[in-house]
């Protein structure tokens, strides 16, 4: 039960908040000067804006008759998704701002419902779920009914996938600072998440005599390893290649989100062995030599399904269908790329340059290697002199800087992986989705990605994070419910080092 001082308080709170209601409404009837005072200027388009959205997004029906009322007709929703398609840029800016404040929840009949509840505190419990329900109905966006019966029509849901990434490139780019527009994404976000769940998700495998159509949208969804050519994409779907995605019924012919796995015999520690290696192109399986999963590439193909969990269940789903075509196996494991590492790095050593304390990174003998190897003088020059090396690939032609840089940059690697924190999660977003699968931060790779890419994202080096299949619900619960990092001796022993040298 609620005390009465604070429902007394609540009261009052409400009372003031319909006083300014009333006031604003009072202002916005009359102009200044031709503006209204709490609008921007009006741009071309925006009446036609108003008079389609008042067309289309039909009123919430009353609480009595929300399970009697007709739906609208499909042509709101047709005529919706054709006005829309037809704005350009900002004007869709315009058009969703219009739509999420105009068109969201009536707070004014939350409020009135929300003091009626609290009245209700004193009364029978079936009283309260009562009011409670009405509270929970009336709490509906009005756009919500028009964003579920679009998903009905025929490119209805992927009409709104797409709809999604628009608001979150707004979002993102901070063109609109409206409360109402992050409201109307976590809308569409739990709704897509409904639609989108595993349950409803089809597993299928792609193999060279997949649809043309298919095959050409995993070449151009591929985003960790880009696909050079056809030869190179056949290669990846077929011997030893196993290439899996989600679809939905919905979006027919659309990969949801796409998995490339290598058939190894041990756990791979370099990706050119595996996208470069042309030797099995028309070769047969040897069961015998397959042994080990690797996960080498998972990419989202859909900008307007994020937040959505997809991935994880992709992999957990592959790991089954993988167990019943090999009983034996009993390796699985990724072979990550580490996006962020070098830009990271090239900031970690501007600030010890600009704090003088350069000489904490390294050790005395390795600053000494790197000034002899770069002809630099101790202290800031050397400091400079390790970061024009690292913003550039010419140190991996050098035998001797790269023996120099080895120790160096694999402990400030794993540093970056495991002790960089981003509200107690791991900084580094590949890091931090093998996490919450429950993988183990197993072992860091040098020399593992030689390609220009490779080298420029994270000086070359990739980890494996290691899936256990006996431990990866535990590790999971304590990364997500305590914020630990399950990591092999190999990763802890260079953190170890990273600490000592950094005198952290």
């Amino acid at each position: 039960m609620i005390s009465h001082p604070v429902i007394w308080a609540f009261r009052s709170s409400v009372r003031c908040w319909r006083h300014r209601a009333v006031l604003k409404v009072a202002l916005e009837a009359s102009d200044v000067g031709g503006w209204r005072w709490y609008s921007t200027p009006v741009r071309r388009g925006v009446s036609g804006m108003e008079e389609i959205l008042a067309r289309v997004v039909a009123p919430l029906p009353s609480y009595e008759t929300r399970d009697k009322s007709p739906p609208p007709p499909e042509s709101n929703s047709l005529e919706f998704m054709h006005f829309y398609g037809s704005l350009d840029k900002e004007d869709k800016l315009d058009f969703l701002t219009k739509l999420s404040q105009d068109f969201g929840v009536d707070h004014k009949s939350v409020s009135e419902l929300a003091v009626k509840l609290l009245d209700t505190q004193l009364r029978e419990l079936a009283t309260i779920l009562q009011v409670e329900d009405r509270l929970r109905y009336c709490l509906t966006p009005r756009y919500k009914q028009l964003l579920s019966h679009i998903s009905r029509v025929e490119g209805g849901v992927k009409f709104l996938v797409d709809l999604r990434a628009d608001v979150l490139e707004i979002i993102s780019s901070k063109a609109s600072e409206s409360p109402p527009v992050r409201d109307l994404n976590g809308t569409l976000k739990s709704l897509l998440s409904e639609w989108f769940s595993v349950g409803l998700l089809r597993l299928e495998r792609i193999t060279w005599q997949s649809p043309c159509q298919i095959l050409q949208k995993i070449s151009q969804y591929e985003a960790v390893h880009p696909v050079r050519n056809w030869t190179d994409l056949k290669r990846r779907v077929g011997p030893y290649r196993r290439c899996y995605a989600f679809t939905h019924a919905a979006m027919p012919g659309e990969p949801l989100v796409v998995l490339h796995v290598a058939l190894t015999e041990d756990i791979s520690d370099n990706i050119q062995s595996i996208v470069r290696e042309f030797a099995t192109l028309e070769s047969e399986e040897d069961v015998n030599k397959i042994n080990s999963a690797i996960f080498y590439s998972i990419s989202s193909t859909q900008a307007g399904l994020q937040g959505v969990e997809l991935g994880n269940y992709l992999i957990k789903r592959v790991v089954r269908e993988l167990q019943s075509e090999y009983p034996h196996m009993a390796q699985f494991s990724s072979l990550s790329p580490i996006p962020g590492f070098s830009s990271w790095l090239q900031g970690l050593l501007s600030q010890y340059r600009k704090e003088g304390r350069g000489s904490d990174l390294l050790s005395e003998h390795e600053w000494k290697e790197v000034e002899e190897a770069t002809d630099s003088t101790s202290g800031t020059p050397a400091v400079d002199s390790l970061r024009k090396l690292i913003g550039t690939s010419e140190w991996m032609r050098s035998e001797r800087l790269s023996s120099v840089l080895e120790p160096v940059l694999m402990r400030l690697c794993a540093w970056y992986l495991y002790g960089e924190k981003r509200r107690g999660y791991a900084l580094n977003p590949v890091a931090n989705f093998h996490l919450q699968n429950g993988a183990t931060m197993w072992r860091l790779n040098w020399h593992a990605d030689t390609s220009p890419r490779g080298v420029a994202n994270s000086c070359g080096i990739m980890v494996n994070y290691r899936y256990f299949l006996n431990e990866t619900s535990k590790n999971g619960a304590l990364y997500l419910q305590n914020k630990v990092i399950t990591a092999s001796e190999q990763v802890l022993g260079l953190v170890s080092q990273f600490q000592k040298n950094s005198k952290l």
